[in-house]
């Protein structure tokens, strides 16, 4: 399993230890069987950054802090120069460049997500909240509670967050695209 899911696991898994939570409750906060949630937790399988919001938001903690390791700590501004967000590659298919990871206290997170072209199956995703993507550059297949939507440069959507979500880069090409979970 990459490095960093495992990482990520361990964030996890240390903040229901410091809260006291037992796994019982941590599952049923998230929705989840307890069985997927400690696959989540132990690494075995790579956690949605949807399934991180929820929680950070859920529990009171930074996003960034479940994904890097890092607390923020600006309050005024926060910029990300071009190519220089925090980056986390969570698997060879999706990679995530957070554009905000020092500003605390977000209202959202938005991501550069980049997608390499796979033949594995659809990915699925489903999170609190609503998101919005921007098409920089490739074609988007996105799928939306079986509704398969394409779109290409410059193409926008907002769509609920909470309903079954996944995307494809589209033409054996990768695709970036601005995400912003909110």
């Amino acid at each position: 399993m990459n490095e960093s899911i495992k990482q990520i696991a361990a964030r996890l898994r240390g903040l229901r230890e410091a809260l006291a939570i037992d796994i019982e409750e941590m599952a049923a906060s998230c929705e989840l069987s307890e069985q997927e949630y400690l696959a989540y937790e132990s690494g075995e399988k790579d956690i949605p950054v949807g399934l991180l919001h929820t929680i950070a938001s859920h529990y009171g903690v930074e996003m960034t802090a479940l994904l890097f390791g890092d607390e923020p700590r600006m309050n005024a501004y926060y910029v990300t120069r071009k190519g220089q967000g925090v980056a986390l590659e969570r698997s060879k298919a999706y990679k995530y460049e957070s554009l905000a990871a020092g500003f605390a206290n977000r209202k959202g997170d938005p991501f550069i997500v980049t997608v390499e072209p796979s033949d594995a199956p659809f990915p699925s995703n489903a999170h609190a909240g609503q998101e919005f993507n921007y098409v920089i550059e490739g074609s988007l297949l996105l799928q939306i509670n079986g509704k398969r939507i394409i779109l290409e440069e410059g193409d926008a959507i907002y769509f609920n967050a909470e309903l079954t979500h996944g995307m494809q880069a589209r033409n054996h090409v990768p695709v970036r695209f601005l995400a912003f979970i909110l």
